[in-house]
């Protein structure tokens, strides 16, 4: 199945109506109170379908016993497809149930979370995701904030890591006249490519006169194994309410390494003396060679 979501052949035998649904149809048995509800549309059996739109095509989502059961099935479509601004049924039982399951359909293509639909599956597979771990958001589902290749001292003893002004200023929550001036600053819970959530101190240094991310950044960098060098980066999960931000890095390249180990070994290369005269044996393999010889 095509990530679009194409419709199926057998969908073609289906009522063709738009969202509104055709209220004028006959049903077999009782007739449901008719709601204005969005994505759902009566079929001649008395059930209820869901679809959802993409561009000028439509998605399947299935057919459903009554309307609400329909309407929550195009909720979960839309917000997979639409994202948290997406338009629902149901809004307030989306901010009542939380992150996971959003966090659950952004790591789902479109077309898997529409085959769960279609098979009644989605609720039973949200559970068993949930039971399992939520895995981190997708990179598509995040949005680039900055990145910054950390110095000496963000991966030394002084337990911070010193963030640009021009960054703190456009993506950072601005700390208030208060919390600047006592240093105390606010706790900020990010979350890493692993879905662990940590929470470090954003405060402003008077003395530096400096935004640093500080009490539990030394975790971090022992976790991760940073050193100089390396790149953490920052990004926002456009899958869910609020600024919820995001935090990765970037091993240094192997070869930018055995540079810098040749540079070193190269200022500290032993020195021999050839007729009298000292010769700094230079690089670091001419060093070995020099040290098995002997």
């Amino acid at each position: 199945m095509m990530e679009s979501g194409s419709t199926e052949t057998g969908l073609a035998a289906m009522d063709s109506s738009k969202e509104s649904g055709d209220n004028d149809l006959q049903v077999q048995g009782p007739r449901q109170p008719l709601r204005s509800f969005k994505g759902i549309v009566l079929q001649p059996t008395g059930r209820w379908g869901a679809q959802i739109y993409e561009g000028h095509e439509r998605v399947w989502l299935g057919t459903f016993p009554d309307q609400e059961t329909a309407a929550r099935d195009y909720d979960v479509a839309a917000l997979r497809y639409r994202g948290w601004e997406a338009v629902t049924n149901f809004p307030a039982e989306r901010a009542h149930k939380g992150q996971q399951p959003l966090a659950f359909l952004a790591a789902h293509s479109k077309s898997e979370i529409v085959d769960m639909l279609r098979n009644h599956t989605y609720a039973d597979e949200l559970r068993q995701g949930i039971r399992r771990g939520v895995p981190a958001p997708p990179a598509w589902a995040r949005v680039p904030l900055f990145e910054k290749t950390v110095t000496p001292s963000d991966v030394g003893k002084l337990n911070r890591l010193i963030v640009p002004r021009k960054h703190v200023e456009r993506y950072l929550p601005p700390l208030s006249t208060t919390e600047k001036a006592t240093g105390k600053g606010v706790v900020l819970a990010i979350e890493d490519s692993e879905g662990k959530v940590w929470r470090f101190r954003y405060s402003f240094w008077n003395s530096s006169q400096s935004y640093v991310l500080s009490k539990g950044w030394m975790r971090f960098v022992q976790e991760k194994g940073l050193r100089a060098g390396d790149t953490v980066s920052f990004s926002r999960w456009t899958f869910g309410p609020g600024e919820r931000l995001l935090i990765d890095y970037r091993k240094k390249p192997e070869e930018e390494d055995a540079g810098m180990a040749d540079a070193i070994a190269a200022v500290q290369a032993p020195v021999v003396k050839i007729f009298g005269v000292d010769i700094a044996v230079g690089g670091r393999e001419a060093r070995e060679e020099h040290m098995a010889s002997s």
